[in-house]
């Protein structure tokens, strides 16, 4: 699954939030934040780790999740682009806007 499907869920993104604040959590501390099972969260960590957005860490029979930082920042190098792209085009736009102020003495 791709970063942008994965998320595309608000409970993943609440997860990817909690994470940013405290660092790393267990599953198991996660688990206790939301009212779904512990199934429907386990899938929605799996979705995030094969989104490559977050990393775990298995410690004996606990699995420590947090942010993983490639992720992340390929998400915000896309975001940065699309950010040019489009002051770009609005600075055309504006230039546009401004020809015909002129045109018509405004």
């Amino acid at each position: 699954m791709d970063m942008f499907s994965a998320l595309a869920e608000p409970t993943r993104r609440d997860i990817l939030m909690m994470l940013a604040a405290k660092g790393k959590l267990s599953a198991s501390a996660i688990y206790k934040k939301f009212d779904v099972s512990h199934p429907a969260i386990s899938q929605h960590l799996k979705v995030l780790r094969e989104a490559k957005l977050v990393r775990v860490e298995k410690r004996a029979q606990k699995r420590i999740y947090q942010i993983n930082p490639t992720g992340i920042s390929e998400l915000e190098k896309w975001t940065k682009q699309m950010k040019k792209q489009w002051n770009e085009r609005f600075k055309r736009l504006d230039k546009v806007l401004a020809k015909e102020v002129k045109k018509h003495g405004k």
